[in-house]
């Protein structure tokens, strides 16, 4: 005769097979060295910036010898020596912006050939004409968990703006007025993929989605104190909110843009033999 499980009985055969799960679990992460002392374990989900020579994120950035890097990224002090902040101050550290997911990125190159026609022949001549990087589409989706994200969100769409239009207005402090928008460096994947490709921007799309949460962020539309000090200098409720969603696809199009120097200076040995890849110099840049 089978005696019938108990609820006693029952707890301990559930209490059981968790503690076998729970020690299986554990043996593996230990196996992987991912115990206790494993850095994994203590590290933070947060879009950080990473040293620019192992960081393989996709980015746009503005170069460093652009006349604009200073106006967008200004480094003034206010009158008690702490950095002042606006809307772009979280792209400061990588001088513009990345994706934090790995996007989706179509590439497409292009031969050009003009067909000649033959009298009395099915097969015309192709005559070269040209070669040429085509758009560059980068897809990619944003997460946002918390009001440093949003900052961070809401400065990418605002860069995004801002490096779409020409210096134009009646006042304009910068003296590029008349120049045309801001050529972008374009880097990702390593040295022989994308690294300091110079783009414009032909169109960006921001996918603001239903159905997902938005988190509330707050940011001045003028040079104030950093937002730790921010309650010494300016009243917190007075500050421009801003909603951002927690996950959002932003698109961008990008097309490479040589000017005539450097068309000048390309050499196809030093091209196919990986040395147009923008790492001979700070100002240099990446032929593809």
């Amino acid at each position: 005769m089978v005696d019938k499980p108990t609820g006693n009985t029952l707890g301990k055969v559930v209490k059981d097979v968790g503690r076998g799960v729970w020690d299986r679990t554990f043996g593996r992460l230990f196996s992987a060295n991912i115990g206790n002392q494993s850095v994994l374990r203590k590290s933070v989900a947060k879009w950080s910036n990473r040293d620019s020579e192992h960081d393989w994120r996709v980015r746009l950035q503005v170069p460093h010898a652009s006349p604009l890097y200073t106006q967008l990224f200004s480094t003034k002090k206010n009158l008690r020596a702490e950095e002042n902040f606006n809307v772009l101050s979280p792209l400061k550290a990588m001088r513009g912006i990345f994706w934090p997911l790995t996007p989706t990125m179509m590439v497409q190159h292009s031969a050009n050939y003009n067909p000649l026609a033959q009298t009395h022949s099915n097969y015309p001549y192709q005559a070269y004409q040209n070669s040429q990087p085509d758009m560059l589409n980068i897809i990619g989706d944003f997460p946002v968990q918390n009001q440093e994200d949003a900052q961070h969100w809401v400065a990418t769409v605002h860069f995004l703006r801002t490096m779409t239009k020409g210096f134009f207005g009646q006042y304009d402090s910068t003296g590029l007025k008349g120049n045309p928008p801001q050529i972008l460096h374009l880097s990702g994947y390593g040295m022989h993929m994308f690294n300091k490709v110079p783009v414009v921007i032909n169109q960006f799309n921001v996918e603001m989605r239903a159905g997902i949460d938005y988190i509330n962020t707050r940011q001045p539309d003028t040079y104030q104190a950093k937002p730790a000090q921010i309650s010494d200098y300016v009243n917190v409720d007075q500050m421009d909110q801003t909603w951002a969603p927690t996950l959002s696809t932003i698109s961008v199009g990008v097309t490479p843009i040589y000017s005539r120097n450097s068309i000048r200076d390309f050499n196809m040995q030093d091209f196919f033999e990986g040395k147009l890849n923008g790492k001979q110099g700070k100002d240099s840049i990446g032929f593809i």
